[in-house]
């Protein structure tokens, strides 16, 4: 479902870059300085958002590989507590099993499952920042791993 989304929204790019486009270089070929200005943001600023784009789809591939890797050798974690509807950890239960899973990470340092599964309990506990950090670093360190 992930990847359909992920379509449509290049699908949205591709349909916006056309119009923009055309946007543009009706501004670009106006011969007045704002109408010039505003004809270069049109052409600056979606390929920022192109370059944004693909930089989540690029991390979204990287950690759903190494997720998959982890899961198939086994080393996913466990649902140790009851999970919200949502499928977060319950507030009270998510403190311990951040500080447990970081612990372990920090000690093993060099090892991306152990990033990995930091980042995944991170955000069940509704860290979602922290969580994207961890992952990262797994994918940096699998990469130099490997």
């Amino acid at each position: 479902m992930a990847r359909v989304g992920v379509i449509v929204v290049g699908l949205c790019l591709v349909l916006y870059f056309v119009l923009t486009g055309q946007w543009s270089y009706l501004y670009l070929t106006s011969g007045e300085p704002i109408g010039i200005a505003m004809g270069v943001a049109l052409v600056v600023l979606p390929l920022i958002g192109a370059w944004a784009m693909v930089r989540e789809i690029q991390f979204g591939i990287q950690a759903d590989r190494l997720g998959s890797r982890l899961d198939a050798e086994g080393g996913m974690p466990a649902a140790e507590t009851e999970l919200t509807p949502s499928g977060r950890l319950a507030k009270s239960d998510a403190e311990p099993l951040v500080q447990r899973y970081t612990a372990e990470a920090e000690a093993a340092a060099d090892d991306w499952r152990a990033r990995y599964r930091l980042g995944v309990v991170q955000d069940a506990a509704g860290r979602r920042k922290d969580a994207r950090a961890s992952i990262r670093d797994a994918i940096r360190l699998a990469k130099a791993g490997t």
